[in-house]
């Protein structure tokens, strides 16, 4: 069975969420699984090292975890149109799986979460994709073939899956939130699964 890597930070667990839908999607693909797992906040001080397992939710990401997947899904709030801190200090960390080439020629895709439609939605997305060709990805989007694109009010874009939280953090996902998410997953699943067998 060949596994995506889910990788995510969630602060609010409306990220967390969004990355157990996009599991869903790869699960839908037959002969592949999801593999949830998130990175340890970060901040400018640090007194403390963070728990080697969370409390709750996935384990911490490591590097065997990178080198046994055969597709990497990225998923982060957004932070003024950027990725957040923790996900980026974690990729940051990432030079000599870039210099052996890990995740070479592997599929990738990207999602978020933002309070608002205009919350830097897209730019997100688009500067988590500048790393993963750095280190050689495929990347992989939603196409407008897929329906829930056309008629989408909230989240969901073509270079990846996202939702609109409300600026109290309560919207709940909409069906066409949902129904993208899955896509992606499905997507970079299954490109995942045509280049293992050498289609």
């Amino acid at each position: 069975m060949s596994e995506v890597l889910v990788l995510y930070y969630s602060r609010t667990g409306k990220v967390a969420q969004l990355a157990r839908l996009v599991a869903r999607g790869v699960e839908e693909v037959p002969g592949m699984r999801a593999r949830l797992r998130t990175v340890p906040p970060v901040a400018p001080v640090t007194e403390t090292t963070a728990p080697p397992v969370p409390e709750e939710g996935a384990p911490y990401v490591d590097a065997e975890d990178l080198r046994e997947c055969t597709g990497l899904i990225l998923g982060s709030p957004t932070r003024f149109g950027n990725m957040a801190a923790p996900l980026k200090h974690f990729i940051d960390s990432l030079g000599a799986e870039w210099a052996s080439g890990t995740l070479a020629g592997k599929p990738a895709g990207v999602f978020t979460a933002t309070s608002t439609m205009h919350g830097g939605q897209e730019s997100t997305l688009l500067t988590m994709m500048l790393p993963l060709l750095h280190h050689g990805m495929l990347l992989v989007g939603i196409p407008f073939t897929e329906a829930a694109l056309n008629r989408t009010v909230s989240g969901g874009t073509p270079y990846g899956a996202s939702h609109v939280t409300g600026s109290s953090g309560d919207n709940p996902f909409s069906e066409d939130e949902k129904t993208l998410a899955r896509s992606l997953g499905r997507r970079v699943a299954d490109v995942s699964a045509r280049l293992a067998a050498g289609a």
